[in-house]
């Protein structure tokens, strides 16, 4: 008996000792990782996040789509979230805990998170607070206007330790977009995009480089790129060129879509004096783009594709 229990007990730490020398198994990867930032700095991440705060409205419905654990998120700045994704936001609990440029750092504090999300551009950015952010929790910093959604998710990927994630939501609108592409008879000649404001305002044009007009060339059209002379701002974007009004006369493309409105918006823009006689007015091919497109991600591009589909199909 002696000897079987010297025997067990032997076996008992051999097993001890392996389990011991095995590597521990980590979801999503590796971790700590570090995390450059668009502002030249790093971020080092020490475990994978549980519980992500998103600064940004427009970042959440990436994150929302390569299901990254979204416990709360800044809102638009009329204090909802953008409907495309808003849905899925209610089912998942995500907080909403400011709208855009409201930024509440008590609420912060109270939530815990274990990594704050902030982009740098648009309305929804945080530049003052990233500091502050800082000394809660682990903090990054992206560029919402500078990337495709599915560059972002790309990144927001190695963040959050959800590569194969991002990779497998990226890879699976690819496929929705092709499977599209097979059902349309699209109209012939050039297409353009416009986010039409009418007289004595900025009227911005899709350009070739920007998400709205890739979603469009992978459906199939052929994109009319806007002169870059147009744009009425400082700096240079890749997206869209804010041109003024009577700029709009000088496209060419027998096709226009409207950003943020359906098609009984296009009535106005083709009743324009001023813009009868653009091809796309002629042949009456103006159509809206649907009106969660002001922002292109996952979501709200499938609606798009969806809404081609029923305009065009064979």
């Amino acid at each position: 008996m002696m000897m079987k229990a010297r025997v067990f007990l032997s076996f008992t730490f051999m097993l001890l000792g392996l389990a011991l020398a095995m590597p521990t198994a980590r979801a999503g990867g590796d971790w700590p990782r570090s995390f450059q930032n668009v502002d030249g700095t790093k971020t080092e991440i020490p475990a994978q996040p549980k519980r992500i705060l998103s600064s940004s409205v427009t970042l959440t419905g990436t994150l929302l789509a390569i299901h990254a654990p979204v416990i709360a998120s800044g809102s638009a700045t009329n204090g909802t979230f953008f409907a495309q994704w808003a849905e899925e936001a209610r089912a998942r609990g995500v907080q909403n805990v400011w709208p855009t440029g409201k930024v509440d750092l008590e609420a912060v504090y109270a939530l815990q998170p274990d990594l704050i999300i902030v982009t740098v551009s648009g309305a929804g950015a945080a530049r003052d607070q990233i500091g502050a952010f800082r000394q809660i929790a682990p903090t990054i910093v992206l560029d919402d206007s500078s990337a495709s959604w599915q560059a972002l998710a790309t990144e927001l990927g190695k963040a959050t330790g959800l590569e194969s994630e991002a990779a497998a939501t990226i890879a699976e609108f690819d496929a929705y977009v092709a499977a599209a592409r097979e059902k349309l008879k699209l109209p012939e000649g050039k297409t353009n995009i416009i986010s039409y404001n009418g007289p004595g305002q900025e009227n911005p044009i899709a350009r070739v480089s920007g998400p709205h007009a890739a979603l469009l060339t992978a459906l199939g059209f052929t994109m009319e790129d806007p002169d870059p002379s147009w744009h009425t701002q400082a700096v240079l974007r890749h997206d869209f060129v804010w041109a003024s009004y009577e700029r709009l006369v000088d496209l060419k493309a027998e096709t226009t879509f409207l950003l943020r409105v359906d098609d009984s918006r296009a009535e106005a823009f083709m009743r324009d004096p001023v813009l009868a006689n653009l091809p796309s007015v002629k042949k009456g091919q103006v159509y809206g783009l649907g009106v969660n497109s002001f922002r292109m991600d996952y979501y709200s591009g499938k609606q798009v594709v969806d809404g081609i589909v029923k305009k065009f199909a064979k």
